[in-house]
């Protein structure tokens, strides 16, 4: 099985990623939230893997964090769910608020999430609301490989309780070429406030 994956990301043509790991190209899919959050092609990477094994395919899922892998994993213990709606899941919102949602019963918000319906939603809140606690890890809870300032901003926006999406949509805004990842947290803080 393989667990990790640490090398240069080759290509990122979501939610398709290819990262050269000793001249092998391993191709994963991966859900937004990871996406959004990579370096530029031609940087180095490392990302938790979920090595899918079925009757007639071989599938490669990676995740920037341990709690979306473990999530991932978890969603896919709901019947009738697979991976393509795990991505989903992960897509549509963060570790921490999908196990608000489902701790909360919060049928209309998780069936906002493309490819989950009413019962769909039901069925993840009655089988999931014991094991989604401990699910979501500290915000920004990747693994240490160098970053640009761009994305360590993020983080650290997360770290303060921004949601993911917001978080990358403030640093982005904010960010201009030869920023640190200080000056980016700054600039955005400003604008959050305005």
């Amino acid at each position: 099985m393989i667990g990790r994956l640490k090398g240069t990301l080759v290509s990122k043509q979501p939610p398709w990623l290819v990262i050269d790991v000793g001249g092998v190209g391993y191709e994963l899919e991966a859900p937004m939230s990871t996406v959004f959050d990579l370096p530029e092609t031609g940087r180095e990477v490392a990302l938790f893997t979920h090595y899918a094994v079925k009757e007639d395919t071989v599938a490669l899922y990676g995740f920037l964090r341990e709690a979306e892998r473990t999530l991932f994993r978890t969603v896919q213990k709901v019947s009738g769910i697979g991976a393509k709606i795990a991505l989903a899941v992960l897509s549509g919102v963060s570790t921490d608020e999908f196990a608000r949602l489902v701790q909360a019963g919060d049928i209309a918000s998780l069936t906002r999430i493309p490819g989950i319906g009413k019962k769909t939603a039901e069925r993840m809140i009655v089988e999931l609301r014991d094991r989604v606690d401990g699910i979501a890890a500290s915000p920004g809870a990747a693994v240490g490989v160098p970053r640009d300032a761009q994305s360590e901003a993020v983080v650290a926006l997360q770290q303060l309780g921004y949601k993911p999406a917001e978080a990358g949509r403030l640093a982005k805004e904010a960010a201009a070429d030869g920023d640190s990842a200080e000056a980016i947290i700054r600039k955005a803080l400003k604008a959050a406030l305005r």
